[in-house]
């Protein structure tokens, strides 16, 4: 009954869908798609990650680029070592620790907001950059090499035995 009711009001199937997509097609020009808006953004996303990939796909391995890598690696290290080293300086020379954290505490506020936005950003783009590149995995080999030969001695291990007997 509910089923003619509709065919009545909207028509036969045909008409409806004709309708659905007429209405829709209507919507959309007040109100873009949402779902499709969100391909194409990721779509120009993907060709924009595409373009920066291959332009940095083969690195060179220069002097400068070593010395640069080296120098990229310190921060972390460093920070990890330089907290542990407040630690031991504060208990090696109390006076001097106190003096050292006393000249920290007048440095104005925003200065520390620009330091901490530094470390975030640097830090930040570093996890960025490692999560966007992955290491690619590579191609299977169109020769497979051969099964290494089977042990010579089993010796009394019957598994062992059994599995350098099998040629499969």
């Amino acid at each position: 009954m509910i089923r003619s009711v509709f065919g009545w009001i909207f028509g036969g199937a045909r008409e409806a869908r004709a309708l659905g997509q007429t209405v829709t097609s209507v919507a959309e020009v007040f109100r873009p798609n949402a779902t499709r808006a969100l391909e194409l953004g990721h779509d120009a996303y993907k060709a924009a990650h595409a373009s920066h990939t291959a332009e940095f796909q083969y690195a060179r391995g220069g002097w400068f680029d070593s010395a640069v890598n080296g120098l990229n690696r310190l921060p972390r290290p460093l920070l990890a070592l330089g907290t542990l080293g407040l630690f031991v300086y504060a208990m090696a020379d109390p006076d001097g620790f106190a003096i050292r954290m006393l000249a920290l505490s007048n440095v104005p506020e925003p200065l520390w907001w620009l330091l901490g936005a530094v470390v975030a950003f640097y830090f930040g783009a570093r996890e960025a950059h490692h999560l966007r590149v992955k290491k690619v995995p590579a191609p299977p080999l169109a020769n497979k090499p051969e099964r290494p030969e089977p042990l010579q001695d089993a010796g009394s291990n019957p598994a062992l035995a059994e599995w350098s007997s099998a040629k499969g």
